[in-house]
């Protein structure tokens, strides 16, 4: 995971769209040669975010961000825009070659510190036919971080990772309760039992929990471990990245 640096209009924005390009260019390299196999790239900085859309100021300097970060890694390489804005990454993606947008409330809803947040997967599936982007996948996240769920308490997560099948999505997320926090692992177990789909783990996996969680997800999206002192608000660590794929490269030697 890249975390973008505080991008024009938001208040904590300090920095000109070339040096925030240029910093994520960085990481990029960072990651590349450390042997990732793809990047994400998030606007977390924006805080406070805007609920379930961003204006085009984000929009262009995230698509010059994207093109960047793709030209340098030649990797596969993802988009979230926060808070909920699917249709904006979706553009940004398909404008900057991307290959899949992290959605939150893809389907049903819950309630984050924005406000409400309704599912999505009609009109942006509709919007991506519309743009011809049907090569980029949607990864969904399911019981959301940060997010009370108390109004979809009746709908068990994997319910929620089937409708995410359903719905035509191409992956599950699953997270703890908070950036850095790991997810359970029934949970994980429990999402893989309801759906086909690849089920991707989004927060709080570490060298030191990867062993633990390698046999049951298909995927890891890192953001907190590989920064500075473990702070996802710092900058990439290339020692932090060596030491976790490390681990990872002998837990995955372990099964072979």
């Amino acid at each position: 995971m890249i975390h973008v640096g505080a991008l024009p209009g938001t208040p904590a924005n300090h920095q000109s769209v070339a040096d925030i390009v240029a910093q994520t260019i960085r990481e990029a390299a960072i990651y590349r040669d450390a042997g990732v196999d793809g990047i994400a790239i998030e606007n977390m900085h924006d805080v406070p975010y805007l609920r379930g859309e961003v204006g085009p100021e984000i929009v262009a300097a995230m698509t010059l961000v994207g093109q960047a970060v793709k030209a340098e890694s030649r990797l596969p390489v993802g988009i979230q825009i926060l808070a909920a804005a699917n249709i904006e990454a979706m553009a940004v993606a398909h404008a900057a070659n991307l290959d899949f947008i992290r959605a939150e409330s893809f389907v049903f809803a819950h309630v984050a510190d924005e406000g409400l947040i309704e599912s999505s997967a009609a009109k942006l599936l509709r919007y991506r036919r519309m743009i011809g982007a049907d090569r980029i996948q949607v990864w969904a996240d399911v019981k959301k971080k940060h997010s009370s769920h108390a109004i979809t308490a009746d709908i068990g997560l994997g319910e929620m990772a089937e409708a995410v099948e359903f719905m035509r999505g191409n992956a599950v997320i699953i997270t703890g309760s908070a950036t850095g926090d790991p997810p359970q692992l029934a949970d994980v177990e429990t999402a893989k039992a309801h759906c086909r789909l690849p089920v991707v783990l989004g927060s709080g996996v570490d060298d030191q929990n990867i062993a633990e969680f390698w046999p049951k997800a298909d995927g890891f999206i890192i953001g907190s471990f590989f920064k500075r002192d473990g702070k996802w608000q710092n900058e990439v660590d290339a020692g932090r990245v060596e030491t976790f794929l490390k681990a990872a490269t002998s837990v995955r030697n372990q099964e072979q």
